[in-house]
């Protein structure tokens, strides 16, 4: 599953694209402004081509630059196949979907009059950063070290790899595509807040019932 959203989004993305290279900035605005979740509009229950409150959905496979969907899909192939394994197929598609939404929600909940699209699935990848470090507390992650002229690959710290995500969200909006959302313009914080939070306590309580369940076999 992990696999099939790393897709999946990657699609959606040469889409984008697509849209901008032969329609321009208008026709791209357009398709974030259609999918991506506007504040107020789903505040105040207003769709434009599909109905709002499917927006929260599909926002999470809409991206506004390439180092955002870039990074998301590094981070969300090296952590999200482990928790998939965890969790198994159907628990990782609710978690992954709840975190999500969470995340959208509190970024709403925070500024619910914005007109700017929120777009991206760093919500509900922080989710899954979360649940890796609450049910992997320890792990450690393979990767490329640059010392001046040289190149090794190095186990890290897991949770040194996930703070270096929380900051290139911040500069995601560098290599933007010209069209303004929320996360290019690096004000979403509060959606990787609430998809971390979201994602930790979803693990929490999976880990709860998991030991339950030992416990009474």
């Amino acid at each position: 599953m992990t696999f099939s959203i790393v897709v999946l989004n990657i699609l959606v993305f040469l889409y984008e694209l697509y849209l901008l290279f032969t329609g321009g900035e208008e026709a791209l605005n357009h398709f974030v402004t259609t999918f991506g979740v506007v504040p107020a509009a789903l505040t105040q229950g207003q769709s434009i081509l599909i109905p709002f409150y499917l927006t929260p959905l599909t926002m999470m496979f809409v991206h506004g630059s390439v180092s955002h969907v870039g990074f998301n899909m590094v981070y969300l192939s090296a952590f999200g196949d482990n928790v998939e394994d965890r969790l198994r197929l159907g628990g990782y598609i609710v978690f992954y979907l709840v975190s999500g939404l969470l995340a959208t929600f509190a970024q709403v909940f925070v500024d619910p009059t914005s007109q700017i699209p929120s777009v991206g699935a760093s919500g509900a990848i922080a989710g899954v950063l979360a649940g890796y470090v609450i049910l992997f507390p320890g792990g450690h992650v393979r990767a490329l070290l640059f010392w001046g002229p040289f190149i090794r690959i190095a186990r890290v710290s897991a949770l040194l790899f996930i703070g270096f995500w929380f900051i290139t969200q911040f500069f995601a909006g560098v290599a933007s595509l010209g069209v303004p959302t929320a996360e290019t313009g690096g004000i979403a914080y509060w959606a990787h807040i609430g998809g971390f939070l979201a994602g930790a306590i979803l693990a929490l309580l999976y880990k709860q019932f998991s030991r339950k369940r030992e416990n009474e076999s």
